[in-house]
C-alpha cells in the first residue's frame, strides 16, 4: 500500500537540513514558526523547477534535490544574504520511495552545508514539479541590480557555459563519456556562490545570479540601473573543457546565452580591483572582468575586433509582448 503524503513527509523530509536554534516549530504542523534575527532585514526567494524544462526528467533524484535548493540559494547569494530556512512544495506523479529518498539526500546535504533548515511545505500528486522558497537575513545593505554606474567594470565568477554544454551532452547521449563528467556536474550540481555574495556586500555596486545566460542577466542589471553595459566576448573565462566540447565559436555562444550557470555577475568601481583580486584568491574562485558600464541604455556584446554580436538568453515565454 502506497504511503500517504503525511507518511512520506514524516519518513523523508522531517529531519532534512540543518538543526537551527531559531526554528521554534518545523515540519509537521500547519505552519512553521521561526525567530528572525532582530534588526536584520529578511531576504526571500522562490523558484519552481519543472521536469524536462529545468531538469531532465531522468536526472538522478539526488541531483534534482540539490539543484532545487541550489538555484534558490543562488538568488540569496546575489543579494548578499545568509540562508536560514527553506519551504518545499513537491509534486510527484506517483509514490516512489527510492526517488524521494534520493531527492531528500541531495537536498539535505546542500541544506546542511549552508546551515539551512527545511521547516515546512507540501507533497501532492501531479506532474513532477519542485518549488522551493528560501529565507535568509542581511548583515548590511543588500546587493541589488540597480546600483551600476558608468565607469564600473562588469565582473563574472566562475566559468560560464559549462552547464549549457552539460545539457547538450546529456541530450546527445554523450553524458556517459567521462570526458564530459565535469560539464554534467555543472548542470546537475550547480554551486551557489553564497560566500562570494556575502563578501561582495559593500564592494559591488550591483549583482545578479546568472540563470538565463550572461548576456541576458547583465542586461537585467543595465535595465534596472538605467545604464548601458558593454561586454567583451573575448574576455569571457571559457574553460578548456567547454572549448573541447563545443569549439571556440559555439563556446562563446553557450557562455553568453546558455544559462543555468548560477554564477554571479556583478559590477564594481575600478577602485575595487585590488579587493576583488584578493577575494578571488581567498575563495579560490576565478573572478574575471568581462566588460564595462557605460552611459546610455541597453546591452552590447562585442568581439575582439569591436564588432557587435547578438545576445539572447533563456526566456520561458519568448521575447514578445
Amino acid at each position: 500500500m502506497a504511503l500517504s503524503e503525511f507518511a512520506l513527509i514524516a519518513r523523508y523530509l522531517v529531519h532534512v537540513g540543518a538543526a537551527r536554534e531559531d526554528v521554534l516549530l518545523g515540519v509537521g504542523d500547519d505552519a512553521a514558526l521561526v525567530r528572525p534575527a532582530p534588526g536584520r532585514p529578511q531576504a526571500l526567494a522562490l523558484d519552481t523547477l519543472v521536469a524536462d524544462v529545468h531538469f531532465p526528467a531522468d536526472a538522478a533524484a539526488a541531483d534534482v534535490g540539490h539543484k532545487a535548493l541550489a538555484v534558490n540559494l543562488s538568488d540569496l547569494a546575489a543579494m548578499g544574504a545568509t540562508p536560514q530556512w527553506a519551504l518545499l512544495a513537491l509534486t510527484l506523479p506517483k509514490v516512489d520511495e527510492p526517488w524521494l529518498e534520493g531527492f531528500a539526500a541531495g537536498f539535505g546535504a546542500l541544506a546542511t552545508a549552508h546551515g539551512v533548515a527545511l521547516v515546512g511545505g507540501d507533497v501532492t500528486r501531479g506532474p513532477l514539479t519542485v518549488s522551493v522558497q528560501v529565507i535568509g537575513c542581511l548583515a548590511g545593505p543588500a546587493l541589488r541590480r540597480d546600483g551600476a554606474r558608468p565607469g564600473d567594470r562588469v565582473w563574472l565568477s566562475g566559468r560560464p557555459g559549462e552547464a549549457a554544454a552539460g545539457l547538450a551532452a546529456w541530450q546527445s547521449g554523450a553524458g556517459e563519456d567521462r570526458r564530459w563528467a565535469r560539464l554534467l556536474r555543472r548542470l546537475h550540481r550547480p554551486t551557489p556562490r553564497v560566500a562570494l555574495g556575502q563578501a561582495l556586500a559593500g564592494v559591488a555596486s550591483a549583482a545578479i545570479d546568472v540563470s538565463d545566460g550572461v548576456a541576458a542577466d547583465a542586461g537585467h542589471i543595465a535595465a534596472a540601473s538605467g545604464v548601458g553595459i558593454e561586454l567583451r566576448a573575448d574576455w569571457l573565462p571559457l574553460s578548456r573543457r567547454l572549448r573541447a566540447w563545443a569549439g571556440d565559436r559555439a563556446a562563446v555562444d553557450l557562455a553568453l546565452n546558455g544559462g543555468d550557470d548560477y554564477e554571479l555577475c556583478f559590477t564594481a568601481p575600478a577602485a575595487a580591483d585590488s579587493a576583488l583580486g584578493s577575494l578571488a584568491a581567498a575563495q579560490s574562485l576565478p573572478l574575471t572582468p568581462i566588460g564595462r558600464v557605460t552611459e546610455g541604455a541597453g546591452l552590447r556584446v562585442r568581439d575582439a575586433r569591436g564588432r557587435e554580436l547578438a545576445g539572447g538568453g533563456y526566456q520561458h515565454f519568448g521575447g514578445g509582448a
